[in-house]
């Protein structure tokens, strides 16, 4: 299904694990509960899309497009969002525990108790970002922006903050 258009279609609790989805169009789409562990979405379009709860541990993200897309609740641990567009994205309660998020754009996104331990974010773009209560203990953040960034009450234990940018 490589380079699929799947714009605004509804494929909620759909199990796609292991799919080649990669450079296809879900603008829009409806992925709720849906399972794509192990999917290859990188530079995917998931624009807007609706992926509440589903689980994408150990899927590749990178180079995918995913603006203001929901990701509430969703499992992302392990998963590859290198280059990703999650600008704001809502990952409220999200796991991303071991995600590779390196030089992702989270500019504006709402992390609010999202699960970010051991995850890579060196070189993230995470200006205006709500990170409230969220947990990075462990996380790299070294190089990242967080200008502007809510990280009251989070959890940053053991988390590499060499050259980051952390004035509001």
């Amino acid at each position: 299904m490589r380079n699929a258009n799947l714009s605004d279609a509804d494929l909620s609790n759909a199990d796609l694990s292991i799919a080649n989805l990669s450079g296809s169009n879900l603008f829009g789409a409806n992925l709720n509960a849906v399972e794509l562990i192990r999917a290859d979405l990188s530079d995917a379009d998931l624009n807007g899309a609706n992926l509440s709860g589903a689980d994408l541990s150990d899927a590749n993200l990178s180079g995918a497009t995913l603006s203001n897309a929901n990701l509430s609740g969703a499992d992302l641990s392990n998963a590859n969002l290198s280059g990703a567009d999650l600008s704001d994205a809502d990952l409220s309660n999200a796991y991303l525990s071991g995600a590779n998020l390196f030089r992702t754009d989270l500019s504006g996104a709402h992390l609010n108790g999202a699960h970010l331990s051991g995850a890579d974010l060196s070189g993230a773009e995470l200006s205006d970002a709500n990170l409230f209560r969220a947990d990075l203990s462990c996380a790299h953040l070294n190089g990242a922006n967080l200008n502007g960034a809510d990280l009251s009450g989070a959890e940053l234990s053991d988390a590499n903050l060499n050259y980051a940018k952390l004035s509001s």
